[in-house]
């Protein structure tokens, strides 16, 4: 879209303020705005993306105001929604008991491109899409920009459901952002789930868009539409998946759950309570996005194994992804596009695969096992660091919670890693609790994490390793242990100078003094609280 479209579109949208609003509109107050609030009796706003609010002026709103404002504005539907003809900007109305309108909230419509570029690797495997995300961070932008993709790049038959006129504007004529696509417009909410059955029935289309899937008619409709071959994008509400399993109007879209009670056979043999809950059915959508912040997307490569995942209580996490880095499988568009055509090729039967629990757990550990990457919250570092090398584990340790794949925190220092736990959580990332610093104990955790078992590793055992070093820290952990509970000063047993570093750190970490005495061989550390 051009920066031309783009400022005749605000124009539009200025152009119907009374002209007292439109006189403090300053050049670039706009290039960064959400949107315009007008209320009776308060002063005009403008909410920009930062959180930031800007008066517009120092005279409050009168309903000669709002009035005149509506008088330019097609009518409201029933979800008091209203825009303006060939533009992306949405106008919705807040009535008084009487229906009157008393207040105006004026959504600025922008073309954003480049929103999908790490996800079109995904976007590109006929594989139906579903969206989740708080309001605001850019879900319908996504399926605009999506839509646009499939029918101009792909060349496929793209029908949108547009409720509301959310996708692709106001007017009959389709905004041009969402490219040749065809709209179908939905006059009231409650007939969404109508028009997307129409639309497989009468249009023939490969693809089907729809914002906010919010109802369990709307969520059945969906199920009718992936069952019948047609790749489906759509968002729905909820943050998070683990969100999606618990709200029951909308479970189906992920399968639906259910409680089912085992045999004490089954129930001994999963190590699990008796009433579990399962997961019904093939969800409607193969891969499940969670939108984190306008930069930031969760992505559940198969759905299926996730909810049954999350349901069975097993870590997974999602792959991060960041809208502005560059991803090696969405670098070469001709690729891509020649990737798609092939596998449009192969496609011969356009019906689901039937339900399928036989998912081997350990296998799918094995096929997505990669390049690790590690925070550490108050854990000695030199100990992971050793234990990476001496498991010959591929992994790293980040310096950003966020570039994590999971976490390792000391127990004792959790309460003052609150917000190092809480960046965790939004991101979807496990975190795995030592309740010491010792060798060992770090050790087991990581081998938790990482899915390492004895079996897995040809090479060494893992389970009841020890070496000189891990008892020499162990012995240091037992000393500081000896601190906490009164004594003055603790001597350890001699060390070489790689290990008595490994404990001058250790006891660093937990706050006390160390020094080294002594003459080699019996060179050893002295550790005692600080005066």
């Amino acid at each position: 879209m051009s920066e031309i479209q783009f400022q005749t579109d605000i124009e539009k949208l200025i152009e119907i303020m009374p002209q007292r609003i439109k006189m403090n509109i300053k050049e670039g107050m706009l290039d960064d705005a959400i949107e315009i609030v007008l209320d009776i009796g308060r002063i005009p706003e403008i909410r920009l993306g930062n959180g930031k609010i800007l008066s517009l002026g120092n005279e409050n709103i009168t309903r000669d105001d709002l009035d005149y404002i509506t008088s330019q504005l097609p009518e409201f539907t029933s979800d008091n929604r209203s825009g303006i003809a060939g533009t992306l900007h949405r106008i919705s109305a807040i009535r008084n008991r009487q229906g009157k309108i008393v207040g105006l909230t004026c959504r600025i419509g922008r073309v954003i491109t480049g929103t999908i570029e790490c996800i079109k690797d995904f976007v590109v495997q006929n594989k139906s899409i579903l969206f989740l995300g708080r309001p605001g961070v850019g879900k319908t932008t996504k399926l605009r920009e999506i839509t646009r993709l499939m029918a101009d790049e792909l060349g496929k038959r793209v029908v949108v459901v547009d409720t509301s006129n959310e996708i692709a504007g106001d007017g009959d004529v389709a905004h041009p952002a969402i490219g040749k696509a065809r709209r179908m417009q939905v006059s009231q909410p409650e007939y969404q789930k109508d028009i997307m059955i129409e639309a497989v029935e009468n249009h023939t289309p490969e693809v089907i868009v729809v914002d906010e899937i919010g109802t369990e008619l709307e969520a059945a409709a969906a199920r009718t539409i992936a069952e019948r071959g047609v790749m489906l994008i759509a968002t729905a509400h909820g943050n998070t998946l683990d969100n999606l399993i618990k709200n029951p109007t909308l479970s189906d879209l992920i399968g639906g759950v259910d409680t089912v009670t085992l045999g004490d056979d089954e129930a001994k043999n999963r190590g699990c309570q008796k009433t579990i809950l399962e997961r019904q059915k093939q969800p409607t959508f193969d891969i499940v996005i969670e939108i984190i912040d306008r930069n930031t997307l969760a992505i559940y490569k198969d759905s299926a194994t996730a909810v049954d995942y999350i349901l069975r209580g097993w870590p997974i996490s999602p792959e991060i992804r960041k809208v502005d880095q560059n991803y090696s499988e969405t670098k070469n568009e001709v690729n891509i596009i020649q990737k798609v055509q092939e596998l449009d090729k192969k496609v011969q039967d356009a019906t689901k695969s039937p339900l399928n629990y036989s998912f081997n757990r350990v296998q799918f550990i094995k096929e997505n096992k990669k390049h690790k990457k590690i925070y550490i919250y108050a854990v000695s570092r030199s100990i992971v660091d050793k234990l990476i090398e001496r498991l010959d584990i591929d992994a790293t340790i980040v310096r950003n919670v966020e570039d994590a794949d999971f976490v390792i925190a000391h127990k004792n220092f959790a309460k003052g890693g609150t917000k190092i736990l809480s960046i965790a959580n939004e991101y979807r990332l496990p975190v795995f609790f030592v309740r010491t610093n010792s060798m060992s104990q770090i050790q087991r955790v990581l081998k938790e994490a990482l899915n390492l078992t004895q079996e897995n590793q040809q090479t060494r055992s893992l389970t009841n390793y020890k070496d000189e070093t891990e008892l020499a820290l162990d012995e240091t952990n037992a000393a500081i242990a000896k601190l906490s509970e009164g004594a003055q000063m603790v001597e350890l047993q001699p060390q070489d100078a790689h290990t008595r570093k490994l404990q001058h750190e250790l006891v660093e970490a937990f706050g006390y003094k160390s020094i080294s005495i002594g003459e080699e061989p019996n060179r050893r550390l002295q550790i005692f609280k600080e005066e």
